[in-house]
């Protein structure tokens, strides 16, 4: 070494030598001034050469954190550009810029790939996923866990659900991985509808041991519930209960899925674990960031033993009958109430309105800090979290909901007070369900009820509540609340069109296109999309005669053709096809307007469109031509029409022979009418009442009165039950000939047959009466036949009376209109009764409620012992 160089190395090794100690005082004086000066600048000089020093070591720190920082976000940079070149579908850049961060020099670790496979994972996109495993295997990058859960998700939902499973199989392999059952969980979430993927998960974590968690039990619920195993599901909750105390999280899960499949009495049982669990403050819980509820208690694997069941899932499962019911099958569980899935009584349908309102409304006092009876449910939910309240809403919820659907108005009701009764609010989701079973088991005027209890709580009902309510109302034809329910909604959705085709329909029954109009109107306004039915309505309700029109005639078929043309272009604009039903009525239309070309036109236009009709919806369409030709008195239409029908084949039904002998009372014809009921019998076709009746008819048509008496005393041999139309027939003809006596034993008749006689059963024995000038006894036959009308029973009369008494003796100017309101459109039998007795008041006689009392009816009851033609069973 040269010696400079040594002397160099020597003189920067002395500088780097620390100076000695000061000396003491005393040793100090002894040296000069100089020396002393010189100690001095050496220490400066040394203090300044450490301070560089320090310097420069802090300068390489820095710079060596910038260089980690820009290299971090250099990487989180590059990540969000793939991300969002996916997100655009620029896949190809997606991949260069992927390319570029494999090729940079700065080691890569997982962190560099996890926001792009949180995105593959939710888009899903397991091709690029599979791109970025390539470049992490060979730059030999561990895979974190989190990155795990992402490609799992990412693969298995993306359709690649091998791949996936081969990454399970080698992270269950690591010795050093633990905790991956939640990896494993995200593949059975991810592919629940595939079954074998499903049991190769199952095999592969059994083969590894790694147990069940609470997670894995809400997975397999739902692949049972997608699968409608409900016997799996009673086996998971064993498992489950073997070895866990569910969280009120798990039991939620579990009573979805039991209410889901129909089992209502294992869902109640596990909800009153649930009140347990939330009442006792066991079980806390916490909100995730996306606003999921999630226990905070620590949750433990179940061990995978040998001994465990399997849970069965396999996809031919059949369910057995005894789940199709309202309840569960035998053997399982549950202690539930068992008288809360029995089918309500009739007694229990017609309870007083104002105390069901009471019970309905008990909630209003309730509160918070009421308990329960029966020692059932010993804790109420006072201090129970926000969150628990909330899944226990859900869980009520989950079981009210599928009431509606197995008509168990019964339990819904128990479940509705019970959640009073523990401090539980209903929500508008509770309403909902609650109403629409209450609709449906009790009828509009208890759900009524309970909508103006939950408006008089300040909660606002869903729009398909409202629309629930408007059903209930049109098919009860209270078409004003019905048409209020209905404009009171909101934001009309296409799932509302059966709301409008309900209220259209109650039009139609009521026959009101006035009203229907403007429902129709308001449709176009919202521009509501009229469905199939909405057309097959309207076919109904326009096509037929309406006022001012009461027969057909050529303004009346005019007014008809341009309706229909209408409403089939309208169809058309909609690009709607016509259905059977469509068809059908329309048919029907033309047939009672008495068009009978158009009828036969649109015959044959149905055989050449509806090519997928089978023979019995031809015969259908046939037999309503048939009744329209008949009424016509087209005969020979009627007979060519029958005659085709059987040379090709089709059936035909009783209906259908039934309309062919009443043509033969058109001939008249009753050999006709016999051969017609041969083949009738030879067919397999049962005569009915109707068939009777039609054979009466073709026998009265020949003057054939004793003949068609024979014929009656027949039809009750055989054991038919008569009708009213049956006797009005022969009353009709009697009447023609002035018979009075067989009038009053047939008036007799039905009444010990315990038949309702009609209004035209009243104007044939008023008629006849009157032409006899028998006054009296017309205005007293007319009054005891009025009370008939409104009920047989006398009892029923007799407590009726009072009320209906006021009505009939009213001095009002609007009296007649004040009866016609006080019943509904189905009462008109009742309103002609009490307008008849009110007529026969005003002419001077007394309203007697025992009709037996009267001398008229005694006279007719004992005269028909002594004198009877016709045999009653």
């Amino acid at each position: 070494m040269l010696p400079l160089r040594q002397a160099g190395r020597r003189r920067r090794a002395a500088l780097l030598v620390p100076p000695p100690s000061a000396a003491s005082g005393s040793r100090e004086l002894c040296h000069p001034p100089c020396f002393a000066e010189r100690a001095a600048g050496a220490r400066r000089h040394e203090s300044v050469f450490w301070a560089g020093i320090r310097a420069r070591m802090l300068s390489t720190c820095a710079e060596h954190h910038d260089s980690m920082a820009r290299a971090g976000l250099s990487a989180r940079l590059t990540q969000a550009d793939i991300v969002n070149a996916l997100r655009k579908g620029d896949r190809q850049r997606a991949s260069i810029m992927l390319s570029n961060l494999q090729q940079t020099k700065e080691a890569l670790t997982s962190e560099d790939f996890s926001h792009i496979l949180e995105y593959c994972a939710e888009a899903p996109d397991p091709l690029f996923v599979m791109d970025i495993l390539e470049i992490m295997e060979d730059k030999a990058i561990d895979i974190s866990k989190g990155n795990y859960r992402s490609v799992t998700r990412a693969l298995t939902k993306g359709g690649y659900s091998k791949e996936a499973l081969k990454l399970l199989t080698l992270l269950g392999e690591k010795e050093s991985t633990h905790g991956v059952l939640p990896i494993f969980n995200i593949f059975l979430s991810a592919c629940r509808t595939n079954l074998n993927d499903v049991g190769s998960c199952l095999e592969k974590m059994e083969g590894h041991l790694l147990g069940k968690s609470e997670i894995t039990y809400c997975e397999l619920l739902k692949v049972a519930v997608l699968q409608g195993n409900l016997s799996a599901v009673h086996d998971l909750w064993k498992d489950c209960t073997r070895y866990y105390s569910p969280s009120i999280i798990a039991l939620r899960k579990f009573v979805k899925a039991f209410s889901t499949l129909g089992d209502l009495q294992s869902a109640y049982h596990i909800l009153q674990r649930m009140v347990v669990l939330a009442g006792e403050h066991t079980d806390h819980l916490m909100v995730s960031s996306k606003r999921r509820c999630q226990s905070t208690r620590l949750d433990i694997p179940v061990p995978a033993l040998n001994e465990v069941e399997d849970l069965k899932l396999v996809s031919d499962y059949d369910l057995p009958s005894s789940f199709q019911g309202k309840t569960g099958t035998e053997g399982y569980l549950v202690d539930a109430q068992p008288e809360l899935f029995q089918v309500e009584t009739q007694s229990s349908k017609h309870k007083q309105l104002k105390s069901y309102v009471a019970i309905i409304s008990a909630g209003d006092n309730l509160g918070d800090n009421s308990g329960l009876d029966s020692g059932r449910m010993t804790k109420t939910l006072r201090f129970a979290p926000v969150a628990v309240k909330k899944i226990l809403r859900w869980s009520f919820n989950d079981i009210i909901h599928m009431c509606v659907q197995l008509d168990n108005c019964h339990l819904a009701e128990q479940l509705f007070l019970e959640m009073h009764k523990i401090g539980l609010r209903p929500s508008r989701f509770t309403y909902d369900g609650f109403i629409k079973c209450v609709l449906a088991g009790k009828g509009v005027a208890h759900a009524l009820k309970v909508m103006e209890v939950m408006e008089r709580r300040g909660i606002k009902p869903y729009d398909g509540t409202l629309v629930a309510l408007s059903v209930g109302h049109s098919k009860s034809l209270q078409l004003d609340l019905a048409e209020d329910f209905l404009g009171r909604v909101s934001d009309i959705k296409p799932e509302y069109i059966h709301g409008f085709n309900a209220f259209l329909s109650g039009c139609d029954i009521m026959n009101e296109p006035e009203r229907a109009l403007r429902v129709l109107a308001r449709m176009k306004h919202l521009d509501l999309k009229p469905h199939i039915r909405t057309y097959e309505i309207l076919f109904s309700l326009f096509g037929n005669v309406n006022v001012p029109y009461e027969e057909g005639n050529m303004l009346s078929h005019a007014d008809v053709s341009k309706r229909i043309s209408i409403i089939e272009m309208d169809m058309l604009n909609h690009e709607i096809q016509h259905s059977f039903v469509s068809m059908k009525n329309l048919i029907r239309a033309f047939g009672a307007e008495g068009m009978i070309e158009e009828m036969l036109r649109y015959l044959n236009v149905a055989e050449s469109v509806l090519s997928n009709m089978d023979p019995y919806q031809k015969s259908d369409l046939y037999g309503i031509v048939l009744h329209a030709l008949v009424k016509a008195k087209e005969t020979h239409k009627a007979i060519r029409t029958f005659k085709f029908m059987r040379s090709c084949g089709l059936p035909a039904n009783t209906a259908i022979y039934n309309v062919m002998i009443e043509c033969c009372k058109l001939l008249p014809c009753f050999k006709s009418a016999s051969t017609l009921l041969s083949l009738m019998l030879r067919d397999g076709c049962c005569p009915t009442v109707v068939t009777y009746t039609s054979l009466l008819k073709v026998l009265l048509a020949k003057d054939d009165f004793e003949g068609a008496l024979d014929l009656l005393d027949l039809c009750l041999t055989e054991g038919i039950q008569p009708d009213i139309g049956i006797f009005n027939t022969l009353l009709s003809d009697a009447n023609a000939r002035g018979n009075i006596h067989v009038i009053e034993c047939i008036l007799e008749c039905i009444h010990r047959a315990k038949i309702q006689p009609d209004e035209s059963t009243l104007w044939y024995t008023f008629c006849a009466y009157v032409d006899q000038k028998l006054y009296n006894t017309a205005v007293e036959a007319l009054q005891v036949l009025s009370m008939r009308m409104i009920s047989e029973d006398a009892s029923v009369l007799k407590e009726k009376g009072a009320a209906l008494e006021d009505l009939i003796l009213s001095e009002e100017p609007d009296a007649e209109l004040s009866i016609i309101k006080a019943f509904g459109a189905t009462e008109e039998c009742s309103v002609a009764a009490l307008l008849n007795l009110r007529w026969c008041a005003t002419i001077g006689s007394t309203i007697s409620w025992l009709p037996e009392d009267s001398l008229w009816a005694r006279r007719l009851a004992s005269s028909y012992d002594a004198n009877r033609r016709l045999h009653m069973p």
